[in-house]
Formats: C-alpha cells, structure tokens, sequence
C-alpha cells in the first residue's frame, strides 16, 4: 500500500446515512489525481497534462453527488473546493441544518445516529433507514420507529411562530434526546 505522499485536501461531510470522510491526492508533478471515501479508492488518474479541472463522484448510500474542483491560485499553488450537490460544502450544511434533524445518543453501550429528513419524514440510523409509523396525534404527529429493542418516537408540534416552523423532538423509551448539532 502506497503512502499518501499528495494528500491535499480531507473532507467530513454529513449526510443522512453518516459522516463521510473525502480525501484528495493530487500530484502536482505526475497530475496524479485519487479521490478516496471512507477510505475506499473512487477515482484514480494518473499522469494528467492538465492539472486544473474538476473530479465528481458520489458519496454515501444516496449517491450524493460530489464534486472536487482544482484551480491554480498562484504560480504552483492550488485551491480544492469540495461541492455536495452542486452547492458548497458550507452552503451543503447550512441547508442541511434547516432541511434535517440529527440526534446523537447511546444505547446499552452502542451510540446511534439519528436523522430526521424534514421534507420526506425519513428516518435514517447509523446508515439504514428505518421503517416507520406515522400518526396522528392531539397537537401534532408522531412517527415511531425502534432501534433495536428500543422504541423510538419524533414528535412534531407547531411552534406556534411561522419563522419557526414545526418542533421536532425524538423521544426514546419516552426520555427526550437533545438535537446534535453537527
């Protein structure tokens, strides 16, 4: 296994199915040009005329599409920028933070990662989304799920402000898990 003497650039994205880490070689001397993700080969090229340019992939069990952008700043220096879905990667989180919902908690010694998509009302947990229930309820709707012998509930309620929006909380074994922040 060849050391990674022309790593430039890592990366930690959030998506639904987890943290991803994205790392970039690139060789300003050969144009040698290798994307890893999560440690797995995804692209390699060697011997590259052009070292500009742009190398896209997909990330996670989505398929999110990626995309790493090279570009000259000075003489022989470059700049790589990381874009998830067309949008930078600080764009990428700051809508990720208003589109999702993420819960951090361990249970009987194993940690989980719990994410709530907004727009689909999926569950995703430690990569798998689960299978799950809605109902209805007196102020709002709850959708059950469990996590191994664990039940496992969002509750979303009206906040009662339209800036606001719905609250959502994730209950388990009915003990309330503060929101990650991620």
């Amino acid at each position: 296994l060849e050391k990674m003497t022309d790593l430039v650039a890592v990366w930690e994205v959030a998506l639904s199915d987890g943290v991803h880490k994205i790392e970039f070689e690139h060789g300003t001397t050969s144009g040698k040009r290798v994307v890893y993700v999560d440690g797995k080969e995804e692209i390699r090229k060697e011997w590259m005329f052009k070292l500009v340019g742009k190398e896209t992939f997909t990330v996670g069990a989505a398929k999110t599409r990626a995309a790493i952008n090279i570009d000259a700043v000075s003489g022989f220096a470059y700049e790589y920028t990381l874009e998830i879905n067309g949008k930078s990667l600080k764009k990428h989180m700051e809508n990720r933070s208003k589109t999702t919902n993420t819960w951090i908690l361990s249970l009987g010694g194993t940690d989980y990662r719990v994410v709530l998509e907004k727009d689909t009302m999926d569950v995703w947990c430690n990569g798998q989304k689960m299978e799950t229930a809605g109902e209805f309820v007196e102020d709002g709707t709850e959708t059950h799920f469990s996590v191994g012998d664990h039940s496992c509930y969002i509750k979303a309620v009206s906040s009662g402000k339209r800036k606001e929006g719905i609250i959502h909380t994730l209950i388990v074994d009915d003990r309330e898990i503060p929101e990650a922040v991620e």
